[in-house]
């Protein structure tokens, strides 16, 4: 049946539905279930805002002044999107939703116990259950964020638009950006032995041996990958020439054909069995393995004393931080800055200190000025293994917003505004369009959005 894309109603009871409760303050909670919204192709149940609930919980978010009106509000506009999205043709790979699903169940377990207590934490009847119901919630929130993005990608913002934004402030209105620093680094990889190669490829051929012969490459990959972002589902990534892989893993996969695999590659990461699984046009889906040589303890004791060199070096004014890294650090990716770390949120090297990655906030925080750390053993589930030294190349103290000084966030704070705006737009404009209800017993509810007219 195709709905009507007419104005908003409110829903009438019917013996159809699930039994509702009289009514009731929309800001208590309800215990019974029922259908509380509709919008376009999909409901909202009180149980959805019960999971949320649970789920904000089990993150250890504070709910006490969370009202269900505001989850309530929260939950149409994603439904909303995803709509949208399905009706744009936006779609979203079950692989990509189980990937997500998985390490949510992971944080879940690890934060409740175990599984039974985590289907019994979220009042489920069993695990298909629960999977089920958050499987389809991952998919909705990722399809939202596809809508989204779909919606502001290419707002752009002039740099007279920028001015005329920061000129609306006076005074105390004038934002304030919080303290922030320059961190560099300085990065010593431990040399991995031949022998230790070869046992790796020699491994990674026995497996696409194995694979040849009717092994599946799935289960190879949950078995044996040491790729954590992609292990759980079968080493599994859709990629088109402009995704951002290494280059030796993009040069592969795609000089394969469909349903080949390669020969082992190496790239900086460890080396990789890589199978093409399926080729759409400029589209690639395909699953690998990685593995990673294993780091001797003699390499390592070899590369904390290169580093604790370096470090006596730099201390002694034999050579400056920016020069040793340029000639020493093994990361390219700070090598030729002089070392220094790249925010990836401004793509600038200023961080504000809560924005600095944990494991770098707590070694930099209380560093003076010309002080380096003690080298420090970093294992990166990634690149693996590695000594580390830091150093605080510039603070910036706490401070009124400068147009010229500051021209990058002021522009990033203009440019979220008019996405902000254009969002709003666009939700006005669609809530206008699809057929959305909402229960009686929410008509009270004070909404951003103007879900219910009278």
């Amino acid at each position: 049946m195709v709905l009507p894309l007419h104005a908003q109603e409110i829903i009438k009871e019917t013996q159809a539905d699930t039994v509702k409760p009289a009514r009731v303050n929309p800001n208590k909670r309800v215990k019974i279930d029922g259908v509380i919204a509709v919008v376009g192709d999909f409901v909202v149940l009180d149980s959805d805002i019960d999971l949320m609930y649970r789920e904000l919980q089990a993150q250890n978010i504070p709910v006490k002044d969370v009202k269900r009106c505001e989850l309530l509000g929260k939950l149409m506009e994603d439904k909303l999107y995803a709509h949208q999205a399905i009706q744009d043709s936006i779609i979203v790979a079950d692989a990509e939703v189980n990937e997500t699903m998985d390490k949510q169940i992971d944080y879940f377990v690890e934060q409740l116990g175990s599984e039974d207590k985590m289907v019994e934490y979220f009042k489920k009847k069993d695990i298909e259950t629960f999977r089920a119901e958050l499987f389809d919630m991952i998919k909705n929130q990722k399809l939202t964020e596809q809508m989204q993005k779909k919606i502001i990608d290419e707002v752009e913002i002039t740099p007279e638009e920028v001015r005329i934004f920061f000129s609306q402030f006076e005074g105390e209105d004038v934002p304030i950006f919080g303290a922030e620093m320059e961190v560099a680094q300085i990065v010593i990889k431990p040399e991995v032995s031949e022998e230790a190669k070869q046992e790796v490829i020699r491994r990674l051929k026995e497996i696409k041996q194995d694979v040849l012969n009717g092994s599946s490459f799935y289960s190879k990959a949950v078995l044996y990958s040491e790729d954590p972002g992609s292990r759980s589902n079968g080493g599994y990534y859709k990629m088109t020439r402009k995704t951002p892989f290494v280059k030796e893993f993009k040069d592969v996969a795609f000089s394969l054909d469909e349903g080949e695999i390669s020969e082992p590659v190496e790239t900086e990461f460890g080396y990789h069995l890589i199978y093409v699984e399926k080729i759409r046009g400029q589209v690639i889906e395909v699953r690998h393995i990685l593995m990673k040589p294993k780091v001797s303890n003699e390499a390592l004791i070899a590369a904390k004393e290169k580093i604790e060199k370096i470090r006596q070096r730099i201390l002694a004014g034999e050579i400056d931080f920016a020069e040793a890294a340029r000639s020493e650090s093994d990361e390219k990716e700070t090598r030729n800055s002089g070392g220094l770390l790249m925010n990836p949120r401004t793509l600038e090297t200023r961080f504000e200190l809560t924005k600095l990655p944990p494991e770098v906030y707590s070694e930099v925080s209380d560093l003076k000025e010309g002080e380096i750390t003690q080298p420090i053993l970093s294992d990166d589930r990634a690149t693996g293994q590695s000594y580390k030294i830091y150093t605080v190349m510039n603070r910036y103290d706490e401070h009124k917003a400068d147009y010229a000084l500051d021209y990058t966030k002021i522009k990033e704070l203009a440019l979220k505004e008019k996405q902000r705006k254009i969002i709003g737009e666009w939700s006005n404009e669609k809530i206008k369009e699809t057929y959305i209800k909402v229960s009686p017993d929410y008509q009270g509810c004070d909404f951003a959005n103007d879900w219910v007219k009278n």
